[in-house]
């Protein structure tokens, strides 16, 4: 019985050497993430594959459209599956040739992964295209240039059949490259620099610092729609919010104020260093780009990695606004990214920024304030929200005190410490 399926390509995992299996094995554990809202039969791992099987045998537009969002899918082809009789082989083949749109010229390329099939491939490659020629008796036959390439695989005792084939985002699967923290706000920046790290393999979890009680939450919701438009990537694990406003006020009135936002930085990154030492996440990203803005200058970003010993991850260091945009446009948060709100990036900010700090001055300010302390506080009081669509997310073990009931409706789990006796 012929059956409509999606035929999942991969490129970088078939690089692998003897590893190959374990990125295989997370990238179908992923898609069953992702397919949770279709009626999937079964995802199964053939030679150099992933096949997709819906349970009515009719795999859809829709459910192809949700795997190519998957990091590491190279490619999604609707194909056909058959058994290896000719007459059965050829009707898929004209069935997927007319479900390709328009086109003109068209060829057929078949394979065997299976030399115990009798067929050479030259043969099949006649059968196949005879057939074709006589049912699309207006379109031509080219093999250096087609506009549709008919594929004809035979593999595992199977044929399958393809033409409509669509690029996935690439990359390899996310849980294969261990946890980064990632600083997040609500603007185009460092959504995307996120979504570019989990496409490595990367399991984010976001640390979002909010101004509040000093401005109004609206970044905070921001952010969560943010996380909800990448979750069919399944890249983020956990949200994390950090109530900022009332220290920024402390830095801000005790350290010159061209410093400002270098000091509300050095904070930042020691913060996520603290969240990523909970969580075991091996570096934090951000979403800076060189000469951007005041902070983001050689000299100040040297100010700021120095306040962590985790290493700082820039993916967008050398881009451009507009390259970034068109990023955020393809991953889904460009209209969230639009909207404004005020968060701690705006709060207190300086007339004239400095633009090339000297580390004697960035000491003198950052010994004026206890930041210790600041940062412990602001560890001690931070938020969370967990996030189903990522199953290589791990929580850490023990509970965090500090939890907003929108944010983090569920209680977290007690620590075996504070769990009371019996339980």
């Amino acid at each position: 019985m012929t059956q409509r399926l999606c035929l999942v390509h991969y490129h970088e995992i078939g690089l692998k050497g003897k590893n190959r299996a374990t990125f295989e094995n997370q990238l179908v554990t992923n898609l069953h993430r992702a397919l949770k809202p279709f009626d999937v039969a079964n995802i199964s791992r053939i030679s150099g594959y992933i096949v997709v099987e819906a349970a009515d045998h009719r795999a859809t537009d829709a459910m192809a459209a949700a795997i190519r969002q998957v990091p590491g899918v190279a490619r999604v082809s609707l194909a056909y599956k058959c058994g290896l009789d000719e007459d059965e082989y050829k009707a898929a083949a004209v069935q997927a040739l007319s479900e390709a749109g328009d086109f003109s010229t068209f060829k057929v390329h078949a394979r065997r992964s299976s030399t115990t099939y009798p067929v050479h491939t030259l043969e099949m490659n006649q059968l196949v295209g005879s057939v074709l020629c006589e049912a699309f008796p207006q379109k031509k036959v080219d093999v250096h240039n087609p506009d549709v390439t008919v594929v004809v695989h035979v593999v595992q005792g199977s044929t399958y059949v393809y033409a409509a084939s669509a690029p996935g985002v690439g990359g390899l699967p996310v849980g294969t490259a261990g946890k980064v923290v990632t600083l997040l706000s609500s603007g185009f920046d460092s959504p995307v620099a996120t979504w570019m790290v989990g496409r490595r393999g990367a399991t984010c979890i976001p640390v979002h610092f909010s101004g509040r009680p000093q401005t109004s939450d609206t970044s905070e919701w921001l952010c969560q729609d943010i996380v909800d438009a990448l979750a069919p990537s399944g890249v983020v694990g956990r949200l994390y919010v950090v109530p900022f406003g009332d220290r920024q006020r402390e830095i801000s009135l005790a350290v010159p104020q061209s410093l400002r936002i270098l000091m509300y930085r050095r904070v930042m990154f020691q913060v996520a260093e603290r969240i990523a030492q909970l969580e075991g996440a091996k570096a934090i990203v951000t979403g800076e780009s060189l000469g951007q803005v005041a902070s983001q200058t050689l000299e100040n970003i040297t100010a700021v990695n120095e306040a962590v010993t985790m290493p700082v991850l820039r993916p967008l260091i050398g881009s451009d606004k507009q390259e970034i945009i068109r990023r955020s446009q393809q991953i889904g948060t460009y209209e969230i990214s639009s909207q404004t709100a005020p968060d701690c990036c705006t709060l207190f900010m300086p007339r004239r920024p400095e633009t090339h700090a000297r580390m004697r001055d960035i000491h003198e300010a950052w010994e004026s304030f206890d930041h210790e302390a600041m940062v412990a506080d602001l560890v001690e009081h931070m938020e969370y929200r967990d996030y189903s669509q990522c199953p290589s997310y791990h929580a850490p073990k023990g509970r965090l005190r500090a939890h907003h009931s929108e944010l983090a409706p569920i209680e977290p789990e007690l620590s075996d410490v504070e769990r009371p006796e019996g339980e």
